[in-house]
């Protein structure tokens, strides 16, 4: 038996708060269980003088007849558009069933997703549900995001409280506890405690949001308010921007999706930081900019031990132009080993190591001269060496925390391997 399913893909351009419809995804199930997704651009979208492609690497502006096999038959930027862990866990609750297809979570969501797409059945598109909480409402989605994330609830209860986080959004990817609410300015994503946290991670992101803009890099504006006895995290959105009532929406893809990979373990030799600086250089308004800027990020993130670096947790946005996104999900990981560190991404001629030498070997894939990048990095590792733990007790970490957290940074295998 064949399957097939179809949506409406809707895009708000540049400039615009409303949106139009820019094509339509048909995604075929085989009897064997394999997805092809078939995307198609409008006649009417392409004759629009305004019209702009959903991304620069799969979706160019043509009347061609897209095809994909990869992740479940979604194209990297509609993937990007759809919710991650957390979000479907949301949708799933709330719904009572584990064996959804991708077009359901894409139906499902609702509209704080990242990037300017939305999805739905109508070939006109709905108006936009702008039911954003504020921080009034933190303490109550914290206590709904517990009670999901434990499942202590009973089943009827739990589709109640699942619903509660759907209305306030699920949609911006990562496995953490999180919800999006807007004050008179912006929004902001709120990321939540989470019971397996080693030390108060709220805290520590925004401790390093604030390191690395220190060390000259463009991290997203963050602050954490107290719920409840615990912090939680708020990072401005840079995918939206206030406009009166509404909200100008940015596209935005991850380095997932420029690389043209997916989360296969099978297929992550494109997770290589050089690949993405090779994919900006073709794309990007300033590509020398956005390459040393990546640089920066890369030799930080090796600093700071976050092995979490995978092309998820890199984008680019753009409102008419495409150009790197502000860093976000900074997270120190403590490890054992004094002597290697790998990241996720592979960093250099010797694979993921997180070592001055082997990020300094492909130094000039991002316009950097060897002296440069080798002054750049032992600047910045002595500046988050004199700078972290003031960092982190300014963020209002405890002194134990800080502890837990100390063998991540300008760990001595560092220069060393």
């Amino acid at each position: 038996m064949i399957s097939e399913r179809e949506c409406y893909v809707y895009i708000t351009l540049p400039g615009e708060t409303e949106p139009v419809v820019a094509g339509k995804l048909v995604i075929t199930v085989s009897a064997a269980g394999e997805s092809v997704g078939r995307f198609v651009y409008g006649r009417s979208y392409l004759t629009r003088p305004d019209a702009v492609a959903i991304d620069p690497v799969e979706l160019a502006l043509s009347e061609e007849v897209f095809e994909t096999g990869k992740m479940g038959g979604l194209f990297g930027a509609i993937r990007d558009a759809s919710p991650d862990l957390w979000g479907r866990t949301i949708i799933e609750r709330q719904m009572g069933r584990a064996d959804l297809q991708e077009m359901d979570y894409l139906l499902n969501s609702p509209d704080d997703r990242i990037g300017a797409l939305g999805f739905g059945m109508n070939s006109s598109p709905p108006g936009m549900i702008r039911n954003f909480g504020s921080e009034l409402d933190l303490e109550r989605l914290q206590s709904t995001a517990d009670a999901v994330v434990s499942a202590e609830a009973g089943a009827g209860s739990m589709t109640t409280i699942a619903e509660q986080l759907l209305l306030i959004g699920t949609s911006m990817g990562g496995a953490r506890p999180k919800a999006v609410i807007s004050d008179s300015d912006a929004l902001w994503v709120a990321k939540f405690a989470h019971p397996s946290d080693r030390y108060d991670m709220a805290l520590a992101e925004h401790a390093m949001l604030r390191l690395a803009a220190d060390c000259g890099i463009n991290a997203a504006e963050s602050r954490t308010v107290k719920v409840g006895g615990r912090n939680v995290l708020l990072v401005k959105r840079f995918d939206r921007e206030k406009r009166g009532d509404s909200y100008l929406r940015h596209r935005m893809i991850s380095a997932l999706t420029a690389l043209c990979s997916d989360d296969s373990p099978m297929n992550r030799s494109k997770w290589s930081y050089m690949l993405i600086a090779d994919e900006l250089r073709r794309f990007s308004a300033e590509p020398v900019r956005d390459a040393q800027e990546l640089f920066r990020r890369m030799v930080f993130n090796a600093l700071i031990s976050n092995t979490d670096d995978h092309p998820r947790n890199h984008a680019f946005i753009a409102d008419k132009a495409w150009r790197l996104s502000p860093a976000y999900d900074l997270t120190p990981f403590p490890l054992t080993s004094p002597s290697r560190r790998d990241l996720a991404l592979v960093c250099g001629a010797h694979g993921r190591a997180a070592s001055a030498d082997n990020l300094v070997s492909e130094c000039r894939r991002f316009m950097h001269e060897h002296d440069d990048a080798r002054r750049l990095i032992s600047d910045m590792a002595k500046r988050i060496s004199q700078n972290w733990m003031k960092a982190a007790r300014n963020a209002g970490m405890s002194e134990r925390d800080c502890e837990v957290m100390r063998p991540a940074f300008a760990y001595p295998g560092f220069f060393n391997c």
